[in-house]
């Protein structure tokens, strides 16, 4: 949700921006405005002195102003403490059967689920993060394949051998993953 919001958002401010600056643009060039925009010439001011002025001795502008941008403020801090705020799962809470619980750095899961995905016959690279809560994670896993194997059998491989020893030895029910699979870059092969 947070990724199509944050994408939405920028998106619309581009092209506020974009239209904006280039209307302005195309007016200060010497194009000639629409009857009805709000630029008439390449002399003209965006706002003029009483456009700027005009609700100023008014008892209500002044609330407003200062409401809609502590607003704005509110919304562009809440957006940069989501965009900046961690995805990595910290630790993983292992059941341990007595009533208790122990803690497993998510770092040193990663590094295991990373060394037994690198391990798996034509995977040249892997790289791990884990995300979710800590009773309930989840797997992103990047595998870079070499170009002899079958996407199939490395998925295969990756979930009955790493995401199954580290669902197991964490004693997690479930351990979904969301797998990207890519191939090596290498030249075309001469057939004679």
């Amino acid at each position: 949700m947070l990724r199509i919001v944050n994408r939405v958002l920028v998106g619309l401010a581009g092209l506020l921006l974009i239209v904006g600056g280039g209307s302005v643009l195309a007016v200060g060039l010497g194009l000639e405005p629409p009857s009805w925009w709000v630029h008439d010439g390449q002399r003209d001011v965006l706002l003029s002195d009483t456009g700027r002025t005009r609700w100023r001795d008014e008892g209500w502008w002044w609330p407003t102003v200062i409401a809609v941008l502590a607003v704005a403020l509110l919304l562009a801090l809440w957006w940069l403490t989501a965009v900046l705020r961690r995805r990595r799962l910290a630790e993983v809470l292992v059941d341990t059967g007595d009533g208790e619980g122990a803690l497993l750095r998510g770092r040193a899961l990663e590094g295991v689920l990373t060394g037994e995905a690198g391990a798996l016959d034509g995977v040249q690279r892997a790289h791990t993060a884990l995300t979710g809560k800590r009773t309930t994670p989840q797997a992103r896993v990047h595998l870079l394949v070499e170009p002899h194997v079958d996407p199939g059998d490395a998925l295969h491989g990756l979930t009955t051998q790493a995401l199954a020893h580290a669902r197991d030895s964490a004693g997690l029910a479930a351990l979904p993953a969301e797998v990207r699979l890519r191939g090596v870059k290498h030249r075309a092969e001469r057939v004679s």
